[in-house]
């Protein structure tokens, strides 16, 4: 506990402030407010440098992606108010194809990138990690109940990594979301039988 407590107080400023934005975005996602993505945006471009810095590539890639995937969503929740995606459905199953595409295809470019051209020490368990945020945030950007269910299985993978590379805070902030997940999940479900 003393060592958790003691890397805690070594946090960095920044990694504090992506905390903060990347909780704020979690929770406007959870309340279905397309200012999720404007607080996420903020977030992703501090954690890019963070992750880089710190040699989690894929994870640095990854913010890469949800800076665009805020792009994206703030187009689909804002700009383009359609009926496929501006409101809570669940997944079809052309999504859920597209979905498992993304899933594989990333984890496997990341996993040949970081094995082969950076000096990553997991680049199995980064690859993972980032394959799982990519496809679940595809379906928060097309506002798909499953969204929450398969960002939570990156959740739960990048925790124990976040840890050991030493990002403290950020691992007890991924638990934080992964409560979060459960709820937002619950709560989508409810708006969505509420239609």
């Amino acid at each position: 506990m003393q060592t958790i407590l003691q890397q805690l107080q070594n946090t960095t400023a920044l990694e504090w402030i992506a905390v903060v934005f990347a909780l704020a975005q979690v929770i406007f996602a959870v309340y279905n407010y397309v200012s999720n993505f404007i607080f996420g945006l903020i977030s992703v471009i501090i954690y890019i440098y963070l992750f880089y810095k710190g040699g989690l590539f894929a994870e640095a890639s990854l913010n890469i992606y949800y800076a665009i995937i805020s792009i994206v969503g703030i187009y689909f929740w804002l700009i383009k108010k359609n009926e496929t995606s501006s409101n809570i459905q669940k997944a079809s199953n052309q999504e859920w194809i597209i979905t498992i595409a993304i899933t594989i295809a990333s984890f496997s470019i990341s996993y040949i990138i970081l094995k082969n051209y950076t000096s990553s020490t997991v680049p199995i368990w980064d690859s993972t990690v980032a394959a799982f945020a990519w496809s679940g945030s595809y379906l928060l950007a097309k506002r798909k109940l499953e969204n929450w269910l398969v960002l939570n299985i990156s959740n739960l993978l990048a925790i124990p990594l976040q840890y050991q590379k030493g990002y403290v805070l950020t691992s007890l902030l991924t638990m934080i979301l992964f409560v979060i997940a459960i709820i937002g999940f619950i709560k989508w479900k409810k708006l969505l039988h509420n239609k």
